[in-house]
């Protein structure tokens, strides 16, 4: 077997068990709702005049934490890149292709997954944000393990597979 063709099979290895793990991980990382009540009391409307826990009403900064509870999609978003740069940078290096153009690509592609997650549009259609998911997944290992001449190619190939992985993963989570 040629050297490209085992650092194509490692990157298809490494998108089909990521594929698999991605959907079982992310409730691990999903936010919690919160209550109407709850939520007019932590509301800063960007002042920091929240009450601290001595009971004292004063001009607070706005933290990291308050600001991610109050904009979900940013949190998810943030998660996934994070998430997205490690999966890149290690396909990168697998498949000898840049680090960091691998965790750049990553990065990218962790960011749109986590925006799948978050959204309140495909909570309603499981199966579809599991093929949404794989799609992206693919996309990014595509693109980042694969450059110069037909990397279209061979990143449409690599969507396909992350599409038909996440069809997979959806329906066995899911049912027919």
């Amino acid at each position: 077997m040629a050297g490209s063709n085992k650092k194509a099979l490692t990157a298809y290895a490494i998108l089909a068990l990521g594929t698999i793990t991605i959907p079982f991980a992310a409730p691990a990382f999903a936010t919690q709702p919160v209550n109407s009540t709850q939520q007019n009391q932590n509301q800063n409307y960007g002042y920091g005049d929240r009450m601290d826990r001595q009971g004292y009403t004063g001009h607070r900064p706005v933290t990291v934490h308050d600001y991610m509870q109050d904009h979900p999609k940013i949190k998810s978003a943030t998660i996934g890149a994070g998430v997205g740069t490690a999966a890149g940078a290690v396909t990168g290096l697998i498949t000898h292709r840049g680090v960091l153009r691998g965790a750049v690509i990553g990065a990218g592609t962790g960011a749109g997954v986590g925006l799948i997650h978050s959204s309140e549009t495909m909570s309603r259609h499981p199966i579809l944000k599991d093929v949404a998911t794989g799609s992206a997944v693919g996309m990014g290992l595509g693109l980042a393990s694969h450059r110069g001449y037909f990397t279209g190619e061979s990143t449409a190939k690599a969507t396909f597979v992350g599409a038909a992985a996440g069809l997979a993963t959806g329906l066995i989570r899911h049912g027919l």
